[in-house]
């Protein structure tokens, strides 16, 4: 035999052996597998209603096993040896990453939410671009408080906005409503710090910075796509305000008035009763104290500070300094050299500390300083993360299926696969999130589950970290197409704005499906040159 043929690397034998590999071997047994486990994951979250973390984790074992996996491999061993698990190394992974994100930024909303910021800066921007030009107005406001904040929160605490900008024009709702839409769901789908693009970065081991200024870079023009169909929209189908909503905003109007109502009157009455108790005592005092009770009555307060509008500049202040911070870092490590300088800006710019130092600021500037009380800080912060556990385990569910993709040789095998196809990744990447977005309707399971897919793909092509933020943002852009009956942000759009499934369709769906196709193209005409 010749030393050349010697020489000749053997064929590459799947890593485990076992599952259904005993039956279907090498590439073919590892592709069925993958097929099988997502498909058995859309049953789970589809038909079976099972809830996506269980779904995800159920499908992660079962995908394990059937790839060849050992139990040793997959959930480690009771005592303390070298052997890693799967689950607990693909959770940790991600969530030691993402959890801390997620948790500041929900505060951050929550403080925002609760203080006002929301309706000071939907009213002003309002006011600034006059009854003309209102949905633009609403379309700024989405974009702007969708940042430190969910997009189903954004819908409850601006919603009472759209309903006195539709009632006041007497045009369709969906003519304020669906810009405000647009700008909440592109800051929800490209923007840090919401869950989708933290977990993508996070598995693509990508700088926020670089996430943040792609997802504005391509978000920007995608939701001007969106605003333009919006205004197309609007002026062809019209959905009146719904009459209950606009009376539940009436009400709590009301009752709101009627309580500081009550509190000035009870200020003003403890405030007369002291001067006149003053007033009462002999002597040559009693002229003075009688004489400072129109000073002090004049000198209550009519309006408490946590009554009072929150300035618009606060609010920009509040949400543009964390992601400042974050670009400044990011451009430091290119444009200057180890120093001092370079080792202060990454520090302050990491997302950990700029996140903690704008929601110290909120604190301060939209509590402490308008009165609240410690306690109300820490109540609203509290309350804040008790609808972030659901999400947390999503994602950390996401990146344990993605590390059994790769331990399992599952990811290696794909990613021959779909090289073969041709295809570009980042095309590769949208229509795989297309498909699992339209499957099951969530964005979030739809990005952690194609990122797991995708990440092996680019393992080796050196690509630079905005060329892989590009990516994360065609996964994003997928992750939002078309959303439909299966999604949960389908019917709180309809109930909340009073608008029937039919209409909902012609707008809310065709409304994210240009956002999606948009942001996608934007991001793959700039793969070319990045």
């Amino acid at each position: 035999m010749s030393p050349l043929l010697a020489a000749a690397p053997a064929p590459e034998t799947p890593p485990h052996t076992g599952g259904l590999l005993l039956l279907l071997d090498g590439t073919a047994g590892l592709l069925t597998v993958a097929a099988l486990g997502i498909v058995l994951l859309l049953v789970l979250i589809i038909k079976v209603r099972l809830q996506p973390f269980v779904a995800l984790l159920a499908v992660s074992i079962a995908v394990g096993l059937s790839a060849g996996l050992s139990v040793t491999e997959l959930f480690g061993t009771v005592q303390r040896s070298t052997s890693v698990s799967m689950i607990e190394s693909g959770m940790g992974g991600i969530l030691g990453h993402v959890a801390i994100i997620i948790g500041l930024g929900t505060m951050l909303g929550a403080i925002l939410e609760v203080s006002g910021g929301a309706e000071a800066l939907s009213t002003r921007l309002l006011n600034l671009f006059g009854e003309k030009r209102a949905p633009l107005a609403m379309g700024l406001t989405g974009l702007i408080f969708g940042v430190p904040v969910f997009f189903d929160v954004g819908i409850f605490v601006l919603a009472p906005i759209v309903y006195a900008a539709a009632k006041r024009s007497g045009k369709s709702i969906l003519l304020y409503c669906m810009p405000l839409l647009a700008g909440l769901s592109m800051t929800h789908a490209f923007l840090p710090p919401h869950p989708g693009p933290v977990a993508a970065a996070g598995l693509f081991k990508v700088d926020l910075g670089w996430v943040i200024l792609m997802g504005i870079v391509v978000g920007i023009p995608a939701v001007l796509a969106a605003w333009a169909y919006a205004a197309w929209i609007g002026k062809r189908l019209f959905v009146p305000v719904p009459q209950d909503m606009l009376e539940a905003a009436d009400e709590a109007k009301a009752a709101v008035a009627e309580e500081r109502a009550a509190r000035r009157a009870a200020a003003r009455s403890t405030t007369a009763t002291a001067t006149g108790a003053g007033g009462k005592s002999p002597g040559p005092g009693s002229g003075s104290g009688a004489d400072s009770a129109p000073v002090a009555l004049a000198d209550a307060p009519d309006e408490d500070p946590a009554e009072q509008p929150v300035p618009l500049g606060t609010v920009f202040l509040i949400i543009g300094t964390p992601l400042l911070l974050i670009l400044a870092a990011t451009f430091s490590s290119i444009a200057l050299d180890p120093s001092t300088v370079r080792s202060v800006i990454e520090f302050f710019g990491h997302p950990f500390v700029a996140l903690t130092i704008a929601l110290l600021m909120a604190y301060y500037l939209l509590g402490i300083r308008r009165g609240w009380s410690r306690k109300s800080l820490e109540t609203v912060s509290t309350s804040s993360l008790k609808p972030v556990g659901n999400i947390l385990l999503v994602v950390g569910a996401g990146g344990v299926f993605g590390a059994v993709l790769k331990g399992s040789g599952i990811a290696d095998a794909l990613a021959d696969t779909f090289n073969d196809v041709g295809l570009p990744v980042i095309v590769l990447a949208w229509l795989i999130s297309v498909v699992l977005r339209v499957a099951q309707g969530s964005a979030t399971v739809a990005i952690v589950t194609t990122a797991g897919i995708v990440v092996p793909l680019v393992e080796g092509q050196d690509l630079s970290q905005a060329h892989l933020a590009l990516i994360i943002m065609a996964i994003s852009a997928g992750s939002i197409f078309a959303s439909h009956v299966n999604d949960g942000g389908f019917w709180i759009v309809a109930k909340y704005f009073g608008i029937s499934e039919r209409d909902t369709l012609k707008s809310w769906t065709v409304l994210e499906t240009v956002l999606s196709v948009a942001g996608f193209a934007m991001a793959a005409a700039l793969s070319v040159f990045i």
